[in-house]
């Protein structure tokens, strides 16, 4: 086996040694799990719950300069959207909008995500789940309380000590997530609790994982459940060094000292909150402003059906007015024709913009239900505010569905409207790709042609976005949801010099 140098003076296997860059991998893989869907090892011999591969997933350099771009346009989509729900409050823009947002949240969260101290708050990190079809790059959704941050960052590092150069580079997105928190904050080297819930407790590995690389970083920045806070008038405090994590029993160190906090990064959704121990006073702590909360708390930047009011015409006017032609155009390119499944009568002469069933405009839900197997290529899936509104749950693939089950579907997702809204969306046959991975079965590396789905992480410093890294998620090319799998290739992302046509 041929071996190469790293930086902390180890051997690391050749480029050209698939299979032993493969084992090194796993043998030097973090310890706990940063994986959240599988925890179980693929094989007795695997330390992972996915499948290895000895290379990063490449990416030609116009793709990758694609991505690098796209981070200020979806910024500016956020912004926007935020923009749009304000003047819906205020009935400068429909009133529909803000009532589409609204209908079911609790008044208390309602009331505090149109504060006037924060109505310019916006999320500091953002991560679509992007496909590339035929046509280019499609958006199925933006997270902005995404996992992956811990997971992505410490294999950049481990790819990184194999010679590779991924974007962002091998501490990109913890550089990137330093510099967010310290904008939030609004002072250098302010405090910082990642706070998990336990909800979200599948991803405290990656998320401790993070704090602690931070720290190695000189920044003050700690991963805590809910209960290890303290409140005090004077503010938040958190132990130093964080809390033990969801599935520890010890309990937090009564001795660590306690260190006041300036930015909460709230990494659970808020359709949990009544579920977060210690959330009303984190609340509290934000009102008084001992505290900034990020993201912030505003419900109407957590919903999908903002997709649907991208390609609405009545509000096409809006969309180039607040982010100019140019860009308006490149999102509308990038984000799917999506529609809010509303179960509300339309008026006869009305019909539903854009979507028709066999060449005949849409002007009743029920008329889905008359669509052939092969003309359901569309996604139904929760909007927001609800626990099936991420990781690929809730979502149900038209044509993947017997008839019987599609009409379910639709009826069910029209009866939850006034609590959760569902949408659905033009279902996007991705390109395939072909990545290496290592079967410890046959001790050999072996191909797997594939569909692929990537997720670049943006940070927001003021007005600068960072592309901190980029993840792809590769699965076997029977599987049509993509997503973290004991089947799936998981790597970071990194560029290769050749010739490809720019997505935008």
């Amino acid at each position: 086996m041929t071996t190469t140098s790293n930086e902390s003076g180890g051997r690391v296997p050749a480029a050209d040694d698939s299979a032993s860059r493969a084992l090194w991998l796993n043998a030097h893989l973090p310890a706990g799990s940063l994986y959240s869907d599988a925890k179980r090892p693929l094989h007795p011999q695997s330390r992972a719950s996915w499948r290895l591969s000895p290379d990063p997933f490449w990416l030609p350099s116009d793709v990758a300069g694609y991505l690098e771009r796209l981070g200020n346009d979806l910024l500016a989509l956020y912004r926007a959207i935020n923009a749009l729900y304000l003047s819906s409050v205020r009935g400068t823009q429909p009133r529909w909008v803000a009532d589409y947002f609204d209908l079911g949240r609790p008044d208390s969260l309602v009331d505090y995500g149109r504060l006037n101290r924060t109505r310019r708050a916006l999320p500091g990190l953002i991560r679509p789940d992007l496909f590339l079809t035929d046509e280019g790059f499609v958006a199925t959704e933006l997270d902005s309380v995404p996992g992956g941050i811990g997971f992505g960052s410490s294999m950049a590092r481990l790819y990184a000590e194999l010679g590779v150069t991924p974007i962002g580079g091998a501490d990109g997105m913890v550089d990137g997530f330093i510099a967010m928190v310290t904008a939030t904050a609004g002072r250098e080297a302010p405090t910082v609790a990642i706070v998990v819930s336990d909800e979200s407790g599948d991803y405290w590995d990656e998320m401790a994982w993070l704090a602690a690389a931070c720290r190695s970083r000189g920044a003050s920045i700690h991963a805590v459940r809910p209960d290890a806070i303290t409140f005090r008038e004077e503010g938040i405090y958190v132990p130093q060094g964080g809390s033990p994590g969801p599935r520890d029993d010890t309990p937090t160190d009564p001795h660590a000292p306690l260190l006041q906090v300036h930015v909460i990064y709230r990494f659970f959704e808020l359709y949990d909150i009544k579920n977060v121990p210690k959330w009303e006073l984190m609340l509290y702590a934000a009102k008084k402003q001992k505290v900034v909360i990020t993201p912030p708390v505003k419900s109407y930047l957590e919903e999908k059906l903002a997709f649907a009011l991208v390609h609405h015409p009545l509000l096409e006017r809006f969309w180039t007015n607040e982010l100019t032609s140019a860009v308006f155009e490149r999102v509308r390119a990038v984000v799917p024709q999506t529609w809010i499944l509303d179960p509300r009568p339309v008026p006869p002469h009305a019909t539903i913009p854009g979507l028709t069933v066999s060449g005949v405009p849409l002007h009743d839900w029920r008329q889905l239900h008359m669509l052939g197997q092969k003309e359901r290529r569309l996604v139904i899936k929760p909007s927001g505010f609800a626990a099936t509104a991420w990781g690929s749950r809730g979502v149900r693939i038209g044509h993947d569905l017997p008839e019987a089950e599609w009409v379910e579907a639709i009826g069910a997702a029209l009866e939850e409207f006034p609590k959760t809204r569902h949408v659905l969306q033009r279902f996007h046959a991705t390109k395939r790709a072909t990545v290496q991975w290592y079967d410890f079965d046959s001790r050999t590396v072996r191909p797997m042609v594939g569909r692929a789905r990537l997720t670049p992480y943006y940070f927001v410093a003021g007005d600068k976005v960072t592309l901190g890294g980029a993840t792809a998620t590769v699965v076997p090319i029977d599987k049509k949801l993509i997503h973290g799998m004991v089947d799936a290739v998981m790597v970071p992302c990194a560029v290769r010099q050749t010739e490809s046509a720019d997505p935008s």
